[in-house]
């Protein structure tokens, strides 16, 4: 469903229900080589480069929000350009600017929804894009059976890991599958490209799955780097 179609029924801020706030139908791309944004999560980043320095004022004056996106391979030779970029990533929110010196910013960015670009557009500094949303379900969870597995595999990657106890409070059972998932997949030590496999996953219990896949991984990369040490 194209976001022009969605207007009449604002997205919802996932913090806060009680106030609507609508997606524009054509939003600012901050594609960067190694950042994959989630719904229900947080991104805060640093802006310098002059052309991102305009998209933050850009979008601070009109329709507060960003497009992250992940660059393809080969970014390198066209970074300062129009490198390709891949079609799936998330809108964000921006929820604060903090002004620095010589027209830096730190910026806040609040994980909306995910999109599908449908057209991009090169006019300004900046790369924009018309973007179709692909809403998640209304209350989605997991079948318990899938976040058992998922915390069960956690539970195994954390045990050789110093900072298992900053993980504790995504293990308290009021936690919300969609944010569980989301923020697992933020944070874990996964390749921008695996992130990005889970960004496209179709649905909360294919991220759960690929999720759980790649901490198994993990967790035999870990074993296995015991036994050869």
């Amino acid at each position: 469903m194209q976001i022009d179609r969605e207007r009449d029924q604002p997205t919802r801020d996932p913090y806060d229900n009680a106030v609507p706030f609508i997606i524009p139908e054509r939003v600012p791309v901050f594609a960067l080589p190694n950042v994959v944004f989630f719904p229900k999560t947080y991104l805060p980043l640093h802006i310098f480069e002059p052309r991102y320095r305009q998209m933050v004022a850009d979008a601070a004056a009109g329709g507060q929000c960003v497009a992250m996106a992940l660059l393809k391979e080969g970014w390198e030779t066209d970074y300062y350009g129009h490198p390709a970029i891949y079609p799936i990533g998330c809108v964000g929110r921006l929820l604060s600017v903090e002004p620095l010196p010589d027209g830096r910013s730190n910026i806040l960015l609040q994980g909306l929804e995910r999109y599908e670009i449908q057209e991009e557009f090169f006019e300004k500094p900046y790369r924009e894009a018309r973007v179709a949303l692909k809403k998640a379900a209304v209350e989605p969870s997991l079948a318990p059976e899938v976040r058992q597995a998922l915390m069960k595999v956690l539970e195994k990657y954390l045990r050789a890991r110093e900072d298992a106890a900053t993980w504790e409070g995504l293990f308290r059972d009021e936690v919300k599958d969609e944010v569980l998932v989301n923020t697992l997949s933020t944070y874990l030590d996964c390749t921008p490209l695996e992130k990005q496999f889970l960004i496209e996953a179709e649905g909360l219990h294919q991220r759960a799955r690929r999720l759980s896949d790649l901490i198994q991984f993990m967790v035999h990369d870990q074993q296995g780097a015991k036994g050869w040490g």
